[in-house]
């Protein structure tokens, strides 16, 4: 069942001597006489106010494990029933490539960190002395294209043959566009007249062409025009070299500006970063216990495929067990944190394992249009061998009642006019109707309000009434 109220009798009931004091009887048992006539004591003892429920016992923890990452299973190291420890290895699928993922996590970060302290050191000696050799060199060769240069020309001046050379391209660029104007009048349409100026103005232009030319000949006599551009050419690359080498130099002077240092730092925990994620992917790659316990079951078998997100192995943490119990709205403001509780298993009898309310559940569950919330009880340490989900019945004492008057429900009557409850109560030449109001009952057992006192003798003769709140 799902809950319920009772109230447990633990007060003795002693048993009252009928007819004259002729015989004793059992507690709570009618003398059964000759007239069908039975009878009670009305008895002062302690009654327990209890609420009862039914659920299950459960582990303190219980987690399923799958693996994080795809491979084939390559080790399972754990049976069902096997008992683990923190860290103990339960299976392991194929890490070979995520061991190699981490070696090259691990030399891409010496890089990066050898990088960076090259750069936070500054230039070292070694490296200054390359760098002006390398500028002496580029010097030297820069003084040799320049010395072959001025041999090529003989003595003439580089501004005298530049300024030449300029002569020509300018007279050329001027005989042009006359040239085109010749062709186009000299072969059309035009006048005699306009033919002759044209061929006119064809003469002079040429001629200047020839004169600019004849001078930069001369001034390149006795040398190679194509030998002087290319020694040109070199001194040109000669400079360039110069003033590369000489950039360089001042650079390893200088040391590392703070946005190369901190791009290099980035780099360094860029590579950090990977390192640690392979770490994990070979960590996730075995499956280990997080804490003592019990493998419960084990879903995988060297050789499978492992799908990352199916469980795999069950872990259950048995080092302390509880019962939850469904007890509905109406009980469970009875229940506090702390009060004790009775605990019968099914699957042992006779077994009463102690337990304590450990927490109830702030938000209700709904079955069947009834409001119930979860109990947690707590078991105590025992020997019996209490199992994970053994169906429970647990008991928890709400209140006890000290010193209450108490007589056994099938002593009360119930008047089928008014449904006043009552008894008949023993006279000295006869019986007596009494009204009593009722408490707590359960199990036989009923609290008795007003109406009796302690030692009253009731009776119950079959043929008098024969409706009454039942019980034996």
């Amino acid at each position: 069942m799902k809950r319920s109220v009772v109230y447990l009798l633990l007060g003795a009931i002693l048993v009252a001597a009928l007819a004259a004091g002729a015989f004793t009887l059992r507690p709570w048992e009618a003398a059964q006489q000759e007239t069908d006539t039975r009878s009670a004591v009305a008895q002062r003892g302690t009654l327990l106010v209890v609420v009862s429920a039914s659920g299950s016992v459960e582990p303190k923890t219980s987690v399923s494990l799958s693996f994080e990452v795809p491979g084939r299973v390559e080790e399972v190291a754990v049976e069902v029933g096997d008992r683990v420890a923190p860290g103990d290895k339960l299976a392991r699928v194929d890490d070979r490539q995520l061991e190699l993922q981490v070696r090259q996590a691990q030399e891409s970060l010496a890089l990066a960190e050898a990088q960076l302290a090259q750069l936070e050191a500054g230039p070292r000696p070694a490296e200054i002395a390359a760098a002006e050799a390398n500028l002496r060199v580029a010097q030297a060769q820069l003084a040799a294209a320049e010395a072959n240069r001025d041999q090529l020309v003989s003595g003439v001046s580089r501004a005298q043959i530049a300024g030449a050379e300029a002569q020509v391209a300018s007279a050329r660029l001027q005989q042009k566009p006359i040239q085109d104007a010749h062709d186009r009048i000299v072969h059309g349409d035009s006048s005699d007249e306009a033919k002759e100026q044209a061929r006119y103005d064809l003469y002079v232009a040429n001629k200047a062409l020839e004169a600019a030319q004849v001078q930069l000949d001369e001034l390149l006599a006795g040398a190679d025009r194509n030998d002087v551009l290319a020694s040109e050419a070199n001194v040109s690359a000669g400079e360039a070299q110069v003033d590369a080498a000489q950039a360089q130099l001042d650079l390893i002077r200088s040391g590392a500006s703070q946005e190369q240092i901190a791009d290099a730092e980035a780099q360094v925990a860029q590579a950090q970063s990977a390192l640690e994620l392979a770490e994990l992917a070979i960590e996730s790659a075995t499956l280990r216990a997080a804490f003592d316990a019990i493998v419960a079951e084990v879903g995988v078998r060297v050789g499978d495929l492992a799908s990352p997100g199916v469980p795999r192995i069950v872990l259950l943490d048995t080092s302390s067990l509880h019962v939850i119990v469904s007890v509905d709205e109406i009980d469970v403001g009875k229940l506090v944190e702390g009060q004790g509780a009775d605990v019968m298993l099914d699957a042992l009898p006779g077994v009463v394992v102690n337990g304590t309310v450990d927490h109830i559940a702030p938000v209700a569950t709904f079955e069947g249009g009834v409001v119930y919330y979860d109990v947690f009880i707590g078991l105590a340490t025992t020997d019996e061998p209490v199992r994970v989900d053994m169906s429970a019945n647990a008991t928890i004492v709400v209140e006890e009642l000290v010193d209450v008057l108490q007589v056994p429900t099938w002593i009360v009557r119930v008047d089928r006019r008014t449904g006043q409850t009552y008894v008949d109560r023993q006279t000295g030449d006869g019986t007596e109707r009494v009204d009593v109001d009722l408490g707590i009952r359960h199990e036989g057992v009923a609290e008795v309000l007003n109406g009796l006192s302690e030692g009253d003798v009731l009776v119950w003769v079959d043929e008098a009434a024969p409706f009454g709140l039942g019980g034996s």
